[in-house]
């Protein structure tokens, strides 16, 4: 069920700017940017229908998301129930990626994107649309959003933008944002404040949900750049020489390497709620004379999880998470009877923005042996190169093969893991 509340004096404009006697309606698009959970999209896109409905009639439109399911998830649920409620038909073909939305005698069509990647540009090719919305614009290649812009050459077609903060070099802030003027668009800035429909617990929540530049970024709504030592906010609070509670559940996570570090992480759930790494291996080809082969570093982790046993037995676990490119040394491990191993989610600024908040809501904790690990939470760093020349946020690639592990750990048990830190928030 959806509930209906008053809109704010933004949400209004946003509703608004695009009809006559508005003193922005020659604008040739809109731009909401700012933090997350601030009412931005469900309003932009519902405001896009209107707008396209009133406007046109038997036109084509585009709207994307960086995925064809996230937008289905994000957008197209909600937009569904607020067009329906006003009155509007939408017949959805999944196999076409396509809304026909209808009221009275007008009917446009629109087309559903993902630009995920540069190759997504191909996909709008050929189109002719009178519009094109973006939900998460800043997660979309420039030329895919080039492309996609492109396409709009119906007379009296308007493009919009909605997306959270990221880095200010990014190429949406500085050739988007930076250009609204000389683009001919407007811009509104969201916080959590302009989300009528979040409490003030709600909002302290996800004021607590994130840490660093994350919080600066998706709460602030300022397009910050990413700089430093990650995780500065892990401590020498955190390293213990013992676990202080009963621990209820174990995973092993992997990052394998050849000439780079292979390591081998056995983390525990405690009964606390706290994360905690108990054990480590760690072995670099590169800081060693000794190579070791994947067969060699599958027999070393047998060993290790005897290591790790009780009465001759092996470690207990839940699962094993791995580098998704190791699959030469998944097949090693298979062959030396390890089960349970998954092919873990890589995705790095998810995984650091979530790991960033477990430490930051205190439910990390590190035995004392595991001396690389510590190391690393000391040294790994956001590249400032890739931030000046491509508006990246990209962590340099040293010092990051414990805490790549770690990361595979934690974007495998990404909901448990949302749901501590709102508890403990």
């Amino acid at each position: 069920m959806f509930k209906f509340i008053p809109f704010t004096p933004k949400q209004k404009k946003i509703l608004t700017w695009w009809m006559p006697g508005s003193k922005v309606n020659d604008k040739f698009g809109i731009i909401a940017d700012g933090a997350v959970r601030s009412g931005k999209t469900l309003i932009m896109s519902s405001s896009f229908m209107f707008w396209s409905m009133s406007t046109f009639n038997g036109e084509t439109f585009g709207m994307a998301g960086k995925t064809i399911a996230s937008f289905r998830r994000n957008v197209l649920v909600k937009l569904k129930i607020v067009l329906r409620s006003r009155g509007y038909h939408v017949n959805e073909k999944r196999s076409e990626n396509l809304l026909i939305v209808t009221k009275g005698n007008v009917s446009n069509s629109y087309y559903i994107f993902g630009g995920k990647d540069e190759a997504s540009q191909d996909l709008v090719q050929g189109l002719t649309a009178a519009g094109f919305f973006f939900d998460e614009a800043v997660l979309m290649p420039e030329t895919f959003i080039n492309q996609a812009v492109a396409r709009c050459s119906v007379e009296g077609s308007k493009i919009w933008f909605d997306c959270n903060a990221g880095g200010p070099y990014h190429f949406f802030k500085t050739e988007w944002i930076d250009k609204c003027e000389e683009k001919n668009l407007v811009r509104l800035q969201f916080s959590l404040d302009d989300n009528p429909s979040l409490s003030e617990e709600v909002k302290d929540r996800y004021k607590k949900m994130f840490s660093g530049v994350f919080h600066a970024r998706y709460i602030g709504g300022l397009w910050v750049v990413a700089e430093g030592i990650i995780y500065s906010m892990f401590n020498n609070d955190m390293v213990i020489k013992k676990v202080p509670c009963k621990i209820i559940k174990k995973w092993i996570t992997i990052d394998y390497g050849q000439s780079n570090a292979t390591v081998f992480l056995l983390c525990g759930l405690g009964e606390d709620g706290k994360l905690y790494i108990l054990d480590e291996y760690y072995h670099s080809g590169k800081e060693s004379v000794i190579q070791k082969s994947p067969s060699t570093y599958a027999k070393e982790f047998r060993k290790w999880l005897f290591k790790n046993g009780v009465e001759g037995m092996p470690v207990n676990y839940d699962k094993i998470y791995i580098d998704p490119s190791a699959k030469g040394f998944m097949l090693q491990l298979h062959e030396e009877g390890v089960n349970d191993v998954r092919q873990a989610n890589n995705e790095v600024n998810k995984g650091i923005e979530l790991l960033s908040s477990i430490i930051e809501n205190d439910l990390l904790r590190v035995l004392a042996h595991c001396k690389n690990t510590l190391t690393e939470f000391g040294s790994y760093s956001w590249d400032p190169k890739a931030q000046e020349k491509r508006g990246e946020d990209t962590p340099i690639k040293k010092y990051d093969h414990c805490l790549d592990a770690l990361r595979y750990l934690v974007n495998g048990n990404r909901i448990m893991w949302q749901r501590a830190v709102l508890k403990g928030a």
